[in-house]
């Protein structure tokens, strides 16, 4: 991924909470025609003390579909790195919403993002205990805020069961972790001010852009 140095964020728990606030990752490998790519949700398991097992970047886990030959692919390949891409918010960037526009004219739209991406090997896991903990643990992070959470529990046991022998393990130790949060760094301060106003005010409102450009061009008072 290029990364311009204005543009690198590498605070963990900034690269994890995107992680987390946006777990349906794009999982890359590489097949014999090819590059092969699936989106799964993901959940991240971070060091600790409570953790003390979990390497110092993190640790993915997951579950593809038996039917689906990406799995078979990391199986047969184990030493070969695998490539997750995690998709923040993002927005489009109007040239109308810089003051340089007013001022010189010399301007051209652009698109704000955060994203991060994860290098890792794989460990395919069939074990039906670590499946069962990886459904629940999955559940649980979505519909724990809900005011009647859903839990896996719900389900009748043998239809859980069922469905657990249809689906694969995996578990990935991160190698490497990069983030790039693109959010109006590398213009001027009146043109970083345009942009998040513009973001907050217009129609397709961008609420989530518009904070990060405040809080990463210095916009926010702190």
């Amino acid at each position: 991924m290029y990364e311009p140095p204005h543009f690198r964020e590498t605070r963990p728990e900034i690269l994890h909470g995107l992680i987390r606030a946006h777990p349906l990752g794009l999982l890359i490998s590489n097949g014999a025609e090819g590059p092969v790519a699936n989106a799964i949700p993901f959940l991240l398991d971070a060091p600790s003390g409570l953790n003390e097992d979990v390497p110092p970047n993190g640790r993915l886990r997951a579950h593809l579909a038996k039917a689906n030959p990406q799995w078979q692919l990391l199986a047969d390949n184990p030493a070969s790195p695998v490539l997750i891409v995690f998709q923040g918010t993002d927005a489009y960037v109007t040239p109308s919403w810089y003051e340089t526009k007013r001022e010189t004219g010399k301007v051209v739209p652009t698109w704000n993002y955060a994203i991060v991406q994860v290098r890792g090997t794989v460990k395919v896991i069939e074990d039906q205990d670590w499946l069962a903990r990886q459904i629940a643990d999955l559940t649980a992070s979505q519909e724990g805020a809900r005011a009647a959470p859903w839990a896996v529990t719900d389900a009748p046991a043998p239809f859980i069961q069922a469905q657990i022998k249809g689906i694969i393990g995996l578990e990935i130790e991160i190698s490497e972790i990069h983030g790039k949060w693109k959010v109006s760094q590398n213009r001027p301060v009146a043109d970083r001010a345009g942009v998040a106003e513009g973001l907050e005010n217009e129609d397709h409102q961008s609420p989530d852009m518009a904070r990060l450009v405040r809080s990463y061009g210095g916009l926010d008072g702190n």
